[in-house]
């Protein structure tokens, strides 16, 4: 069986291997060879060295960086000022609002590209980080599950707030947030793969190049010119795209944790 497991995660990872293997590989070894040689034989920096000396590279990491930060940052906010009150408290049509906003997840972003499109250019946010982000400032899979983690945090915790006289505002950011602190990682993990890693939607709304994300970018490297036959420099720039992610994963995935809620109480 682990065997087996370990073929399939090779199999899975090969395209990831290849691509990383032929950004270090210089200008004389074949890339297309058969059998492929996933290790270069001579390493070098210098497709790196290109393509960010003759891209804005440096340009599209800032942007990416401020759009994930401002979308991970806000959808973490809204989601879980949503989730809250479908979790803890009562009001009448509480499940109801609740099926119609995960019921949302079932339909397709290409079905509301176009009125968000017309909306965007319409309050003037075309070629603005607002833009870029207006679409992910608020998720029905968040909702969801912030509310389910929501939903395991025990009562008591909550009924001793109150009865210290903390508001519900202080409940929320006081206990229940910190309670769920595994939750809100996960969301900002998956949050912050698709702001950094989303192509469509600021393909649309920026026409200015000083906006461009990576993604952006690495699609200008692969159309631009003498660049889209070298493959070498197009997985450099594809590898410095993806870099940021391997690396926030690593950083908060040992947080993927579940944790006692007793974590909840801040003092």
């Amino acid at each position: 069986m682990y065997a087996l497991l370990t073929a399939i995660a090779f199999l899975m990872l090969f395209p990831l291997f290849w691509l990383i293997g032929t950004a270090f590989k210089s200008p004389t070894e074949d890339i297309f060879q058969t059998p492929p040689q996933l290790l270069p034989a001579q390493p070098t920096f210098a497709n790196f060295v290109t393509v960010w000396q003759a891209n804005p590279f440096a340009q599209y990491m800032f942007n990416s960086v401020i759009v994930a930060i401002l979308t991970v940052s806000i959808n973490l906010i809204f989601c879980a000022l949503a989730a809250y009150p479908l979790a803890r408290l009562s009001f009448p049509g509480r499940d109801g609002i609740f099926t119609a906003i995960v019921s949302t997840i079932m339909i397709p972003f290409q079905i509301v590209m176009i009125p968000l499109y017309i909306f965007t250019v319409q309050v003037g946010l075309r070629n603005t980080y607002l833009g870029i982000i207006f679409p992910s400032l608020a998720s029905a899979f968040g909702i969801f599950l912030l509310r389910q983690a929501f939903l395991g945090v025990p009562k008591e915790m909550e009924e001793a707030a109150r009865m210290d006289g903390c508001s519900e505002l202080g409940i929320w950011w006081h206990i229940m947030l910190p309670a769920i602190r595994p939750a809100l990682v996960t969301l900002a993990i998956f949050v912050f793969i698709g702001a950094w890693s989303d192509f469509l939607w600021p393909l649309i709304v920026t026409q200015d190049e000083s906006l461009y994300t990576l993604p952006l970018g690495v699609a200008k490297l692969a159309g631009a010119g003498s660049f889209s036959l070298d493959w070498r420099l197009i997985a450099a720039g594809s590898v410095i795209s993806i870099a940021p992610i391997l690396a926030v994963f690593i950083v908060l995935q040992r947080y993927i944790v579940p944790t006692d809620t007793g974590s909840g109480v801040k003092g």
